[in-house]
């Protein structure tokens, strides 16, 4: 038995040997490619959070891939600039829309606001509290003194 396996042993190392010496089609062992980004982001659309999902990074021996990861990073980062642009512009157009239609253009004034006479008590009289030429109102009369309701 122990010869038996002493032949086999020799037999299996001399056709390893053959095969990665001299054997194939002479050019030996093709070199590996390296791993690539296999589903970039698009280029043609706006990336959506099923692409950002479906992103998977390439690992190499120290990590990640840098330049795969810089690429993600700066396209996903004009991304947001573009839409947080457009939401501003839509926010304004939003707030004009709104002025307009509150009262126009007279709704915002250059120059300070004209404030209107301030009342001596700091109150401003009621709709029923008003005075006649003849002096103050007296409650439950008319100014012609005949009696209210």
């Amino acid at each position: 038995m122990f010869w038996f396996l002493l032949i086999a042993m020799v037999v299996v190392v001399a056709a390893v040997t053959l095969v990665v010496v001299g054997g194939g089609d002479g050019g030996g062992l093709r070199d590996s490619e390296p791993d690539r980004l296999h589903d970039p982001l698009p280029e043609d659309r706006p990336v959506t959070r099923a692409d950002v999902d479906a992103v998977r990074l390439p690992v190499t021996v120290r990590g990640y891939r840098m330049n795969d990861v810089d690429d993600v990073l700066d396209r996903l980062g004009a991304e947001l600039a573009e839409r947080d642009a457009r939401i501003a512009e839509l926010e304004a157009a939003l707030a004009g829309a709104h002025a307009s239609a509150m009262g126009g253009p007279g709704l915002i004034q250059d120059g300070p606001p004209v404030l209107g006479p301030v009342p001596e008590a700091g109150l401003a009289p009621g709709p029923g509290d008003r005075e006649s030429a003849d002096g103050p109102e007296v409650p439950g009369k008319t100014p012609e003194g005949e009696e209210r309701p």
